[in-house]
């Protein structure tokens, strides 16, 4: 982690009106109110980040009223190092404020070394936990999620680590990641018939990417289970970013493993008909696409990522704005289907 010791925060005093324009949303059938947008921290918090941006976007994110931090075991790089980083912010700005704030982490992808640090075993799950409990430098997270399905280790031990993991107190709540329609049920009743609520699913979900709508919504309706839109600018492309080119200090242009120049411009010309819509709504691109997530009550929270504590202000702005006409919607979905 990049420190700068020449220009330091101050010390830290939220915004006493933080809570007064954002939203806040049952987390399914649940007692849980997760803000309308939840701030996650799989980009710009690793080892080589700036750690005095880290804590700008941080309190930003708290000062507009988004109350969730959502991580996972390997964000980093390197692995583990955004929960370090996470940790460190905590003690300095937020000590005070832990029981406003909804922490979240996963664990389901590889971490370490070995047979026992991948998928999702009760040995890998627990162990994980504990691993980002002393990188926080927590006694529990709010929400811990399985962060993938794995078809190897059976379903009843997956859930059953789950079920320990908030038995022991070391997470509130337990949820999925990008489980499908079916597994997700059976997820659910597993967990039901042990006592326990599967509170949340977390999908990839945005306006170009609608694999959910099919049977994993209409699934999650159905359990009273919560959900959390992760990529709803489709890493980016669903912006103003790169409608002219690609800039040098992009993610394209530095690291193409999530993002690359095919996949842009494959879907640049949809971008420039959304904007059109966008601009005449006095929204940019990113708030339009936000907005459309939250148009209805399908999500919970949309998950927002950002580099910069302006593009945090931009998100929440969205917010402005949530209605849409039925000539709207069938216009973004011409345009998003054609």
């Amino acid at each position: 982690m990049k420190i700068n010791d020449i220009s330091q925060p101050e010390n830290y005093l939220p915004n006493n009106d933080r809570y007064s324009k954002m939203i806040y949303r049952r987390c399914g059938n649940s007692g849980l109110l997760l803000s309308a947008l939840s701030f996650g921290l799989w980009h710009n918090f690793g080892e080589n980040a700036d750690f005095t941006n880290a804590r700008t976007l941080l309190r930003t994110s708290f000062d507009l009223g988004i109350t969730h931090f959502d991580l996972a075991n390997n964000y980093g790089p390197p692995y583990g190092s955004a929960e370090t980083t996470l940790g460190k912010v905590l003690k300095k700005d937020f000590a005070t404020y832990r029981d406003e704030l909804i922490i979240s982490s996963k664990a389901g992808y590889d971490m370490w070394a070995g047979p026992y640090g991948n998928f999702g075993s009760r040995k890998y799950l627990i162990a994980s936990l504990n691993q980002s409990l002393k990188r926080m430098g927590l006694d529990y997270v709010d929400i811990f999620y399985h962060h993938r399905p794995d078809e190897e280790t059976p379903l009843e031990e997956t859930m059953d680590a789950l079920y320990q993991i908030v038995r022991s107190g070391k997470a509130l709540y337990v949820g999925i990641s990008n489980y499908p329609a079916e597994r997700t049920a059976k997820a659910y009743d597993i967990l039901k018939d042990k006592g326990i609520r599967l509170l949340i699913h977390q999908p990839r979900y945005n306006m170009i990417d609608r694999w959910s709508e099919a049977a994993l919504l209409p699934t999650l309706k159905e359990k009273g289970m919560g959900s959390i839109a992760f990529s709803p600018l489709a890493q980016g492309i669903l912006t103003d970013r790169y409608l002219t080119k690609i800039p040098e200090d992009s993610r394209v242009a530095a690291d193409g493993r999530y993002l690359n120049k095919t996949q842009v411009e494959q879907e640049i010309e949809k971008v420039r008909l959304l904007r059109s819509i966008a601009g005449r709504r006095g929204q940019s691109v990113a708030q339009l696409a936000i907005a459309w997530l939250l148009k209805d009550d399908n999500l919970t929270s949309v998950l927002i990522g950002a580099s910069k504590a302006e593009q945090i202000k931009e998100n929440v702005a969205a917010l402005d704005n949530l209605s849409f006409t039925t000539s709207e919607l069938e216009e973004i979905n011409s345009i998003c289907f054609s």
